[in-house]
């Protein structure tokens, strides 16, 4: 049996809500998340990096040479190979998709959010844009 709450969601009755951390945690259960240097390795492999960062902090630190930049409330539009509004390197649901946040935690959600438009060899880098940096990647300014 189902209930609504305050915004009409419906919950099953006996189930608690999750909080972000547990959705976290199983959601990347399904992703095979990646390093910085292996997410250079799949964009030098033909798979394509998509910075989902806010423009306040790209500009702020940077770009991945190469990376598509989407941002994240246009992601589905832009990587679904049958929609309209798909961006021309959304080639097919075969591609290799590494989804880059800021910190590595809303890429993750991203990341599940592909998968579910078909996009099977979808995932994320763990530790996001910083991690990158760190690793000593190049970043263009």
């Amino acid at each position: 049996m189902a209930r609504g709450d305050d915004l009409g969601e419906q919950q099953t009755v006996g189930e608690p809500p999750i909080g972000i951390d547990e959705l976290l945690e199983r959601v990347r259960l399904d992703l095979d998340r990646v390093t910085p240097q292996q997410a250079r390795d799949t964009a030098a492999a033909g798979g394509l990096l998509v910075d989902i960062r806010y423009a306040a902090l790209r500009e702020r630190d940077g770009l991945i040479p190469g990376a598509l930049v989407v941002e994240r409330n246009e992601l589905e539009w832009r990587l679904d190979p049958q929609g309209s509004h798909r961006d021309p390197q959304a080639v097919g649901h075969g591609l290799r998709v590494v989804v880059v946040c800021n910190e590595g935690y809303a890429s993750s959600l991203a990341a599940v959010s592909l998968r579910q438009l078909g996009l099977r060899h979808a995932t994320d880098l763990i530790g996001g844009f910083q991690a990158w940096r760190a690793a000593g990647l190049p970043v263009e300014r």
